[in-house]
């Protein structure tokens, strides 16, 4: 299904409509598990919403992000991260994007500068202050991600908060002033203390965790041993290709990006 996103609904507005509602930071599916996800009509939800945005159309189908104060009868808050886990690719997106829109908006309802209310701009998505013309437009947070390896073997690290087991590429935010390989180098330095070159674009994901966006690297090892910063690392090591430890699932960039990565040099295509 096609999405062509918009800030402004069209004068015409389909029948029905897919709605992504959120009570705080979690989001409302159907209670029972055997309802197909399909677009609503608008009288189902969009009555109860005290904040809605519109994201724009899938398949030509309006679509809403809705902000709830409580979930109403046959719905069930959950966290977003299992529901994106849970829904079909094209949608779970969809559920990223209205997060972020809903949090930007929950977090710029004052202004910066002087504090004072800010206002909807009618023609495009941003909250606009009527003292100081101070405009604030949905945030973005670049942050790098970086799987180190050499002939044979990957990096893998985890930090405490992962699930028990879990390790995955290295990853941090870019600094105000650096480039995203000033930042790989930087990273990969502080984390595991190992140097790096040879660094290979993979990928990006937007990553609504609350407003961030993965952009994935190789790099391959240029010396060093493992000396990890223990506030940020619980745990990192060399594993070979063919032992990996539990890493994500595909849901994730960091997920695509071991197992690609893992092929293309069990393919030599990397190296």
């Amino acid at each position: 299904m096609s999405f062509v996103p918009a800030s402004r609904p069209s004068p015409q507005l389909t029948d029905h409509a897919w709605h992504f509602a959120f009570v705080g930071r979690e989001i409302l599916i159907p209670e029972a598990d055997s309802i197909a996800l399909q677009p609503l009509t608008t009288a189902l939800l969009a009555p109860l919403a005290i904040g809605r945005h519109y994201l724009g159309t899938m398949a030509a189908v309006d679509c809403w992000a809705l902000v709830l104060p409580e979930a109403p009868p046959g719905w069930r808050p959950v966290p977003l991260r299992a529901a994106m886990m849970a829904l079909p690719p094209e949608l779970s997106a969809l559920a990223g994007r209205a997060a972020q829109i809903v949090e930007w908006d929950r977090s710029h309802r004052y202004c910066g500068v002087c504090g004072t209310p800010t206002d909807l701009h009618p023609g495009e998505r941003s909250r606009v202050c009527p003292s100081c013309g101070q405009t604030a437009y949905p945030r973005v947070s670049p942050a790098m991600m970086a799987l180190v390896w050499r002939p044979g073997e990957l990096l893998l690290a985890r930090s405490p908060h992962y699930a028990k087991g879990m390790y995955s590429a290295l990853a941090g935010f870019v600094e105000a002033g650096e480039s995203l390989e000033d930042c790989v180098h930087r990273e990969v330095a502080e984390e595991v203390g190992v140097n790096v070159d040879s660094l290979r674009y993979y990928g990006s994901q937007s990553w609504p965790f609350p407003h961030s966006l993965m952009c994935a690297f190789t790099a391959r090892w240029a010396g060093g041993e493992i000396v990890r910063q223990e506030d940020e690392i619980e745990d990192a090591q060399w594993f070979p290709i063919d032992a990996l430890p539990n890493v994500p699932p595909r849901f994730s960039v960091s997920g695509h990006l071991i197992r690609d990565t893992v092929k293309a040099m069990q393919d030599g295509t990397l190296g």
